[in-house]
């Protein structure tokens, strides 16, 4: 699959909407070991909004933003400072070149095949007392989806658009989130939540998922403006049956995975229950 492009300026249209899924994972997220001059990274930081967020709550943090979307790091550089900054990387491959005390993720694994692979890499680059966070929306067998799947395949769009699209399998359940993060000298909190959101103006739907699920198809189409308008129209049509307005907006369901793994100050390996020495006290 082609990386799909970015417009940073499509993807802030319902920033407030996609903002608050941030909001609560970070009220999860205990102060780091280095408080208040924290290490932290923010894997997948996209525009740089929610960077900015991090860098309220510890002004004295040393943050790096890490994206592999040239025009999400433009947006995002326009926020950078002493202690922010901002650089490229891809998610698949990134190994932390040093300690880290927090690692923050989100909306962005579900973009990551075999994500969870990459778990103990970043737990093992977390210090003692430290914290991965993630969240990943949970919402690909929801209409927006299966009806962008759908007419992908349809003999219209198969032979341009297949295998663009991503399917249910592009996250995991919360119950194989914490079991993949529960590990010797982790504990994990996972949970759910399906957020209402209530959308003004006309297809505000569309106009959602043309900031991120629907990225991949505008960049398949994006040299033939004719079918991109043409499916935009049909995908349009369907999305109006499944969401239909209503007297106050349009009614989005969104559910959205969030897991904090939280590392043990001191890491002890031993699995016998003997008291511990006085020197793996330390």
């Amino acid at each position: 699959m082609t990386a799909p492009l970015w417009d940073p300026q499509q993807y802030l249209r319902h920033a407030d909407h996609r903002t608050r899924p941030f909001h609560d994972l970070l009220a999860r997220v205990p102060d780091p070991p280095a408080a208040p001059a924290p290490r932290v990274a923010d894997l997948g930081c996209g525009a740089g909004n929610v960077t900015v967020l991090l860098a309220d709550r510890w002004p004295g943090a040393r943050i790096t933003g890490y994206d592999n979307s040239p025009q999400m790091l433009e947006r995002a550089r326009t926020h950078a400072g002493p202690l922010l900054d901002f650089t490229e990387a891809d998610a698949a491959t990134w190994t932390p070149a040093e300690p880290y005390d927090l690692i923050v993720s989100n909306a962005l694994l579900q973009w990551v095949p075999g994500h969870a692979a990459r778990f103990p890499v970043w737990l093992d680059a977390l210090t003692p007392g430290g914290t991965l966070a993630l969240q990943v929306p949970g919402n690909f067998d929801q209409p927006t989806h299966v009806l962008m799947r759908e007419l992908a395949d349809s003999p219209r769009w198969r032979d341009r658009l297949g295998g663009v699209l991503r399917h249910t399998d592009a996250v995991l359940t919360p119950a194989a989130y914490l079991d993949a993060l529960t590990v010797p000298g982790v504990t994990a909190d996972v949970w759910e939540t399906t957020y209402l959101h209530l959308l003004p103006g006309e297809d505000p739907v569309l106009d959602w998922v043309k900031g991120t699920g629907l990225r991949p198809v505008l960049t398949a189409l994006a040299d033939d403006p004719e079918a991109r308008e043409e499916f935009l129209t049909a995908y349009r049509d369907l999305l109006r049956t499944a969401y239909p307005a209503g007297p106050h907006g349009t009614v989005l369901p969104f559910r959205r995975v969030f897991a904090v793994a939280h590392k043990e100050t001191r890491n002890r390996t031993r699995t016998d229950r003997r008291p511990a020495t006085p020197e793996e006290k330390g």
